[in-house]
């Protein structure tokens, strides 16, 4: 049985969490003989938690990366083998495994590993001084020297060079203080690779860490394609759809099953969010069809689940400003400029003026951070469907269609979707 992460983008927002979460209940429905396991690998904002704490949905846990660990090539002894006993004890488990290295333990308390070299050594001495053995050594006896343990969380490129410039034939592998196992060179013979779903995003520089080392075995999006390459062909189901759950939600019945009320509530709340309650132009029939179908199994509304929904947000004018910005924030390489394009939710905007400034300061922190050549960052208001852009100086921000009601502050009344009504009137103001 293969483990297999479902992951969705580096600043995982409600429709990357809850697409991850439901497509991995699908995918263990479909396919027993392996095990997924949804994750995110960025951090929740303050109200995506606080929406998710909410509708009692526990989030994915965290994984920072899918580089090859330590842990993924250790080997572990049944058998324990005490520092007092004869050279002889170890006879059996050479015969049965030929191991290069065995644990040793003192009084149950691990005391290292002895090698095939510790023996050679301590039997070539016996004969160069006695020209015989006269006895049987104990285990600590022939013992040499340690070197110090790696951890279990050590990427594997950075131990096969540890070992490979050691004179030892193996290293103990230490979970923060406590022995766990041990690795010989033979374990680094070829490096493991993760097996990884891409949810809500398809471009690597937007994924988890190491997915270039993985196996990508599918991709579930939205989005536009700039995908990562593969080394053999996979399923990727990519369509324009308001949200990533629309699609999850379509699989389920593609494949003739129906979400239990739980999953069906964590589809609906990625829809929701990524819709903004079917009120964004990304919105399609479709997103507003599941969204009803999905409002059926969970026995509400969907405006009212919507609304109550968002109304769990935090405020802004109490957030950190630079971790605000940067929790749903999207790199674009554009007409030669780098630019970072932020959104943030709010249930209101008469309180902008308490916070603009602040915003403003941590853009330029982000763009300077990022080496990005302009940033911006809409803060929406869902219920009265109205943003505001605040914008670090660009050359190009002159040619965006929206009244600026002061430096770097733009009204955009209307405008709701980052992707569809934001971005296109970035690259053009780019390109003039």
């Amino acid at each position: 049985m293969a483990e297999v992460y479902i992951t969705g983008h580096r600043n995982p927002d409600l429709d990357s969490v809850c697409s991850a979460y439901a497509y991995g209940v699908l995918k263990n429905k479909l396919d027993p003989d392996n095990t997924y396991i949804p994750i995110r690998c960025g951090h929740l904002s303050g109200s995506t938690k606080k929406i998710l704490k909410a509708l009692n949905i526990i989030a994915p846990p965290y994984k920072g990366d899918v580089f090859p660990k330590v842990s993924d090539v250790m080997l572990k002894s049944d058998s324990v083998v005490d520092i007092t006993e004869p050279l002889t004890s170890l006879a059996k488990n050479y015969d049965d495994a030929n191991p290069s290295v065995i644990p040793v333990y003192d009084n149950k308390e691990f005391a290292g590993l002895v090698s095939v070299d510790d023996i050679t050594a301590w039997f070539m001495k016996e004969l160069s001084d006695h020209e015989k053995v006269n006895s049987v050594p104990l285990i600590k006896d022939v013992m040499r020297d340690q070197e110090d343990p790696i951890q279990a969380e050590d990427l594997f490129e950075e131990a096969k060079i540890s070992l490979s410039t050691s004179k030892k034939r193996g290293l103990s592998v230490f979970d923060g203080e406590k022995f766990v196992g041990f690795v010989t060179r033979r374990c680094f013979l070829k490096a493991p690779k993760y097996n990884v779903i891409l949810v809500d995003h398809n471009e690597p520089k937007q994924s988890v860490k190491g997915i270039e080392s993985a196996n990508i075995l599918e991709i579930i999006d939205h989005h536009r394609l700039d995908s990562v390459k593969t080394t053999l062909p996979i399923f990727i189901d990519a369509e324009p759809l308001g949200s990533t759950c629309t699609i999850v939600y379509e699989l389920f019945k593609r494949n003739g099953l129906v979400p239990d009320k739980e999953t069906a509530k964590v589809l609906l709340v990625g829809i929701c969010a990524d819709t903004l309650v079917l009120k964004s132009p990304t919105t399609t029939p479709t997103d507003v069809r599941v969204a009803g179908e999905l409002a059926d199994i969970c026995n509400v509304n969907v405006k009212t689940f919507g609304h109550d929904m968002f109304s769990y947000m935090e405020s802004l004018s109490n957030v950190d400003p630079e971790k605000a910005i940067l929790s749903d924030f999207k790199r674009y390489s554009e007409k030669g400029s780098n630019i970072g394009i932020g959104q943030c939710e709010a249930t209101t905007l008469h309180d902008i003026d308490t916070y603009k400034d602040k915003f403003l300061q941590a853009l330029e922190d982000v763009r300077d951070k990022n080496g990005l050549d302009w940033a911006v960052v809409m803060i929406t208001d869902v219920m009265s469907e109205h943003s505001i852009l605040l914008s670090t100086k660009n050359r190009a921000a002159k040619y965006l269609p929206y009244t600026e009601l002061e430096e770097g502050v733009m009204d955009m009344p209307g405008v709701l979707s980052r992707k569809k009504q934001l971005l296109p009137e970035i690259i053009f103001a780019l390109g003039m």
